[in-house]
């Protein structure tokens, strides 16, 4: 099992910043990606961000991809989402979400998630 949970969320105005945290506890070498998700109200969840834990390739959709730096503290046991010049559209509770151990895996624990909101 592993436990995921986040933290950073707020309000920031258009064009502001925000950093979120994932800290993973438990089995978290039974994890080989790890990823943010969004779900903003009357939306589907839809993928942000990830990174395969071990090599640290991360992956973005396009439409954050020179916005949002995605990070990790192995050490630590922490992700972080760095997300710059923020839009309304990036309004949404934020969830990370870590696969089972091998490539291809499913995203199968969840957080708790965390609210942005981008408003004036």
């Amino acid at each position: 099992q592993v436990q995921l949970v986040e933290s950073g969320g707020g309000w920031v105005q258009p064009g502001g910043s925000l950093r979120l945290s994932c800290l993973a506890s438990g089995r978290t070498e039974n994890s080989y990606t790890m990823g943010w998700f969004r779900q903003a109200p009357e939306k589907e969840r839809e993928f942000v961000a990830s990174i395969v834990w071990k090599t640290g390739s991360t992956y973005y959709r396009n439409s954050v991809k020179d916005r949002f730096t995605l990070s990790r503290d192995n050490a630590k046991s922490t992700m972080y989402l760095q997300m710059n010049e923020l839009k309304p559209d990036d309004a949404a509770v934020y969830y990370c979400a870590a696969t089972g151990r091998i490539a291809g895996s499913d995203y199968i624990y969840w957080g708790q998630g965390a609210q942005v909101t981008v408003s004036s």
